[in-house]
């Protein structure tokens, strides 16, 4: 297991402490892979730095990114964050869920801004939805309490000597890349022959086809086999 396999993505987060207090939470549990998605402070500025105190470095070297396609298309597994349960067809898990995991992949941590935290629309690119227990009369943690929360659980994981994931070494799961290749390929034939029908209806059909191809692990090969059904499809019209 590599603890540099794990990036933690903040989604449009909106003040410049959070942000801070989130890179100082990784760096309490040596974590360094830190992702942003279209903040709303300039990023980074003195404030941040400020905020993070010790971890600076975690914010030198992050990443930033317009959309949050770009930044899950590298992950094996996405987890989106949530306060609420969500009413789709996703599995939802809990922190002892996150035991069956395999951290030798790529696996991605999705926070949303603190205001609205996560739409259906950006929970759909997950392979899992995560909730972290709390009062179910006060679900108010603070985006950096989320963070850490988390970090901590995770980092007690990796230490224990009792995880043993095994897995057949002959299958290679498909990269999220290579899914979001697959899918924007159906997509595109779909849009070809005006699928998507009603017009207003377009955004949730296609939140509905991504919770679709990421909840199905595909591997590599079998993402190959569907990619080139979907260009035949599109070849014979």
């Amino acid at each position: 297991m590599k603890i540099n396999n794990i990036t933690f993505i903040l989604h449009k987060p909106q003040l410049s402490e959070n942000i801070g207090a989130c890179a100082r939470a990784l760096k309490n549990f040596n974590f360094s892979n830190l992702s942003v998605v279209d903040p709303k402070p300039i990023y980074p500025n003195d404030k941040i730095l400020a905020t993070s105190v010790g971890a600076r470095n975690i914010i030198n070297k992050s990443k930033v990114f317009d959309e949050l396609g770009s930044a899950v298309e590298k992950l094996d597994y996405l987890i989106a964050t949530s306060a609420r349960f969500r009413n789709k067809n996703i599995k939802h898990i809990s922190l002892e869920d996150l035991k069956k995991i395999d951290f030798n992949k790529k696996v991605g941590f999705l926070f949303g801004s603190e205001a609205s935290g996560l739409s259906n629309n950006e929970i759909s690119y997950a392979n899992y939805t995560l909730q972290i227990p709390t009062n179910p009369q006060f679900k108010s943690l603070n985006l950096s309490h989320s963070l850490i929360i988390i970090a901590q659980y995770v980092s007690g994981i990796l230490k224990s000597k009792s995880f043993d994931y095994k897995k057949s070494k002959k299958v290679k799961s498909a990269s999220r890349k290579e899914i979001l290749a697959m899918a924007n390929l159906c997509i595109q034939n779909l849009d070809s022959i005006n699928f998507f029908k009603p017009k207003e209806k377009k955004p949730i059909m296609l939140e509905n086809l991504r919770n679709i191809f990421y909840k199905m692990e595909l591997s590599d090969k079998e993402t190959r086999i569907l990619s080139s059904v979907f260009a035949s499809l599109g070849k014979k019209r």
